[in-house]
């Protein structure tokens, strides 16, 4: 039986992912990395930490510290969100639903809680939500299963008995590595991607997804 149900954030919720490769383009290309839009998919679901980290390793830059390119990253993020960002269709109707049906709902996300903060308060979520949870707060994001087991044990609610929203091929591994069902609910590009098909179910976009979802998944 679903008891919560836990969403992912970016390019779930909000439309972010632009934002983010825009910024990351933006950002590594000034420290001389030669990033590209293609490139940025190699670490799309990952914290930005990860993604510093990841790029330097692959191109050493000299310069700004790794702490100084992180930081950059997260203030342009978080001042594009609030000037730019949209719902994903379906996005609030979705969180406003599960809510309104009286179950435990949160975020659990890769992004810093500053960007959660700004997504909440963009979107209108805060009074539907009993949780917001970084993976910031953790050794390991995603797709590590740690964000979404300290969110459920926040919650109160066994793994097993969570339902996980994502939109990354990464996210739904780490749902699954945390027990839980997972809907996936992935970019065009993403809907072949291997990784999807350990989802319970996977949906083209947030308007599909309805309540009578969460018996089905309880009883398959």
């Amino acid at each position: 039986m679903i008891q919560a149900v836990i969403f992912d954030m970016d390019g779930l919720l909000i439309d972010s992912e632009p934002i983010w490769k825009a910024v990351e383009i933006e950002e590594f290309r000034a420290v001389g990395v030669p990033l590209t839009l293609e490139m940025t998919k190699q670490t799309t679901g990952r914290r930005a930490e990860e993604v510093v980290e990841y790029w330097h390793r692959r191109h050493p830059w000299h310069g700004p510290s790794r702490a100084e390119v992180y930081g950059r990253l997260i203030a342009k993020v978080t001042e594009r969100i609030k000037a730019q960002g949209k719902a994903k269709p379906g996005a609030i109707e979705a969180v406003r639903a599960v809510s309104e049906a009286g179950l435990p709902t949160a975020i659990a996300s890769s992004s810093e809680k500053a960007i959660i903060d700004a997504v909440v308060d963009k979107l209108g979520l805060g009074s539907f939500l009993q949780l917001t949870y970084s993976a910031e707060h953790e050794s390991h994001g995603k797709p590590h299963p740690a964000v979404y087991l300290t969110a459920a044990q926040k919650l109160g609610i066994h793994p097993h008995d969570c339902l996980a929203l994502e939109d990354s091929p990464v996210g739904v591994l780490a749902a699954k590595a945390a027990n839980m069902q997972c809907i996936a609910v992935p970019e065009a590009e993403n809907y072949q991607h291997p990784y999807l098909a350990i989802a319970d179910r996977v949906l083209d976009s947030l308007t599909d997804f309805n309540l009578t979802m969460l018996n089905e998944l309880a009883n398959s």
